[in-house]
């Protein structure tokens, strides 16, 4: 992809009919003007995403055909570097809500998303899942269920991460435990007398075992966003990687997108780890038995290739008593999760009430 297509992802997609803005609409590969009606289809490629060859990057970074450069943002108050296209209305931080000043914005190498998913669910959907969490909360301030009712407290955002792949051979070393049952006697004390009864206790026989495992690791998926307060819950971190479609600046029309800030080579880091989680998982299934333990285990990847991909998140951030809380729907899914204030007074107020009935109750049974 050359420098000159990643300008255009930057600019204004303009309608043919009205000059309006066309924006990507969730669900299809269209872009769409809101004020005519006009639709634009995504070209279709023949192409599909590439694996990237892993450690030509980690080598020499900034040097592969697939890096160009980007405009971004940067939040000085959480930390997020997002880019922004010219034509989004809102210019403030995804996160936290605080003003983004665009004469700080800057260019800066990063290597082009090989994929995106994209997103699936509209904004009015979104803001409409986030509506109906937020009714559903107890305690939750009123102004929390007043800013719900505003649509620019949600907005889309494509967040970045890492996927690695890898060919998985490790040796390991460890015990497999059989359970086994023995019958043992003890005291009790039943209606005030001593008695002596038996019961089954269960006990492990460890063995020695050792051997090898070896497979395909396919898209361990680490997020490449290092923010110093944000990170996204568990909750909504799950997507279905076989709906990626091929990298096209059209379908970040309307979004905003944001930039890994954790390094490629802190990504792989991340991934071997797993990548040693999945090695002791596997070795503990070849051990058998009823349960296992891996005392040493030597791993080795080879093969190794990377992907760059941008998954689909809508948030809204509110700030209650000086504190920001952040909620977020996956963009494929509807999947909400989030923190949340509670009101003081609210439950103060219920407490009282609580108190107030109990000492009815009380007074009542007194007479």
């Amino acid at each position: 992809m050359n420098q000159e297509t990643i300008q255009h992802s930057e600019q204004k997609k303009p309608c043919i009919n009205c000059g309006a803005e066309l924006l990507y609409k969730p669900g299809s590969s269209e872009i769409k003007c809101d004020y005519c009606g006009y639709e634009e289809t995504i070209e279709e490629t023949d192409s599909v995403f590439e694996e990237l060859e892993l450690y030509p990057y980690l080598d020499k970074m900034g040097a592969q055909s697939h890096t160009e450069k980007i405009s971004m943002l940067h939040c000085k108050s959480c930390g997020a570097n997002q880019h922004v296209e010219e034509s989004y209305k809102s210019l403030h931080c995804v996160y936290c809500s605080q003003p983004l000043v665009v004469e700080d914005a800057y260019n800066e190498d990063w290597i082009l998303p090989g994929a995106i998913l994209p997103f699936q669910l509209t904004h009015k959907q979104s803001h409409e899942i986030f509506r109906k969490w937020v009714k559903s909360l107890w305690f939750a301030p009123n102004k929390l269920q007043k800013a719900a009712l505003d649509p620019q407290k949600t907005k889309g955002l494509y967040v970045p991460y890492w996927t690695f792949d890898a060919e998985l051979f490790a040796n390991y070393i460890g015990q497999r435990g059989d359970y086994y049952y023995v019958t043992e006697s003890y005291n009790t004390t039943e209606n005030g007398k001593s008695v002596r009864r038996t019961r089954q206790v269960r006990k492990t026989r460890w063995t020695p075992a050792s051997g090898s495992v070896s497979g395909f690791i396919d898209d361990t998926l680490i997020n490449a966003s290092k923010k110093r307060n944000n990170s996204l819950p568990s909750e909504i971190a799950n997507w279905n990687l076989t709906s990626l479609e091929t990298f096209n600046s059209k379908y970040l029309a309307g979004f905003i997108t944001e930039k890994y800030t954790l390094p490629l080579e802190d990504g792989h880091l991340k991934s071997q780890t797993e990548a040693e989680n999945i090695a002791t998982n596997w070795a503990c299934r070849d051990i058998g038995g009823d349960t296992q333990r891996v005392n040493n285990i030597e791993m080795k990847l080879s093969e190794e290739t990377f992907k760059h991909i941008l998954l689909p998140v809508y948030i809204s951030s509110y700030i209650f008593n000086s504190k920001k809380f952040n909620f977020y729907v996956n963009g494929q899914t509807g999947i909400i999760s989030g923190n949340r204030p509670y009101s003081f007074w609210k439950i103060f107020f219920l407490v009282l009430f609580i108190i107030l009935i109990i000492a009815i109750i009380i007074i009542v049974s007194d007479k």
